[in-house]
């Protein structure tokens, strides 16, 4: 079956009432900030969500026979599929979306005071989880490396000695890195040495381009899974972010006897027409999944040639994962912070210091959308660029 990820336009798209086009300037704005692909959902999602409201029963769900929502035998069954690791169900905990279970597994499994290490920059949700409940985050920033990115593994040791938890963004965001296993092994020998928790964001494991591969932090081993809260959703590689659903693999079990002990509802119960959709994304989706990671896997060359074209002071690094690319800006020696310039010009992106300091002088860039866009948004940031004071 064919897709269309092509036929998108701006003036359509700035028609729809979500997040990341209302805040396009009226008329004639652009956006490519939060982190929403543009294209329309996968035929086997919209089916069952079309069969759901047809019946017209959106009343209480009833999970039979175990009372427990699909979704964690379906989560089971697809880590195990395309990614070689089985999590056992009765490890796993539904929720409502990705930072929901960071906070509560920093509240049950750190103290205030605590640090938490960060590999920046980062989501900026995870910077403020330092702020929950008195723990602090100890960044770590990341450095220009050959062609991309590294973190240095002298400083994340010395910074791991202070820190109680890990938190990482895996693959990460908004570097596109995807983690090789001998950096998992590294980051998991440290988190043994210092008894750490490991809270692994995997949301965008279904976006890793040819020829990487996503290694679950679990997987490495038993014991390393045993301190490890992998958290997941359909969110991102499948655009279901508005329904709010999560699930987590809960690895330490003195965690999950905390979380077993919450007071009913507390974490909220399954979304119904999240898990309507999550299970036609994860069962009957990746015809459409692998159609779109074809799509953006030419959508990230193209920024390059771009780039290379209309903006060649941007340093730009494909991203291994992802649809967002990381745009270094410093070299323009722009008077004002870029996000200011280019939101001043009608285009929305992320700015760079939202994802902690080691962002100034960047912006991300949301690629997930027609090539006609791409090449609208690219055209109006040179033509700002252009025409902005700069230093000297």
């Amino acid at each position: 079956m064919t897709y269309d990820f092509e036929s998108l336009r701006s003036d359509v798209l700035r028609t729809r009432p979500g997040a990341k086009w209302a805040k396009a300037r009226p008329g004639d704005g652009l956006a490519a900030w939060v982190a929403d692909m543009d294209f329309a959902l996968a035929p086997p999602i919209r089916a069952a969500l079309d069969e759901l409201i047809e019946q017209g029963d959106v009343g209480y769900p009833r999970w039979a026979p175990t009372g427990v929502s699909p979704m964690v035998e379906v989560f089971a069954d697809r880590m195990d599929a395309r990614f070689g690791w089985n999590p056992p169900v009765d490890q796993v905990v539904e929720l409502a979306e990705v930072v929901q279970g960071i906070q509560v597994v920093l509240h049950f499994a750190t103290a205030p005071g605590d640090g938490i290490l960060l590999l920046t920059p980062i989501y900026p949700p995870f910077l403020s989880c330092g702020g929950f409940g008195r723990r602090h985050t100890i960044e770590v920033a990341a450095r220009r490396d050959g062609d991309g990115w590294a973190w240095d593994r002298d400083e994340v040791a010395t910074a791991a000695g202070r820190t109680r938890a890990m938190l990482l963004c895996h693959p990460h965001n908004p570097l596109g890195r995807v983690y090789e296993r001998d950096e998992l092994e590294f980051l998991a020998e440290l988190a043994e040495r210092h008894d750490l928790l490991i809270i692994s964001d995997e949301i965008h494991a279904d976006l890793v381009y040819a020829p990487g591969g996503h290694i679950p932090m679990s997987s490495l081993s038993a014991h390393t899974a045993a301190r490890t809260v992998t958290i997941t959703s359909t969110s991102k590689a499948f655009n279901l972010a508005g329904l709010r659903w999560a699930i987590a693999h809960v690895g330490p079990a003195e965690l999950r006897a905390a979380l077993a002990d919450l007071p009913s509802h507390l974490l909220g119960v399954p979304n119904l027409a999240a898990v309507t959709a999550s299970r036609a994304a994860w069962t009957e989706s990746d015809d459409w999944l692998a159609a779109v990671v074809g799509h953006l896997d030419t959508q990230r060359h193209r920024l390059a040639a771009l780039t290379a074209a209309r903006l060649p002071a941007i340093d730009y690094v494909r991203p291994e994962a992802t649809y967002l690319a990381w745009l270094d800006c410093r070299r323009l020696a722009l008077v004002d912070e870029p996000y200011n310039v280019f939101a001043a010009a009608g285009v929305e992106l992320s700015p760079g210091p939202n994802f902690g300091d080691a962002g100034r002088g960047f912006v991300r860039l949301n690629l997930a959308t027609s090539s006609a866009v791409l090449d609208e948004i690219v055209d109006r940031v040179a033509d700002a660029v252009a025409t902005a004071p700069s230093v000297g």
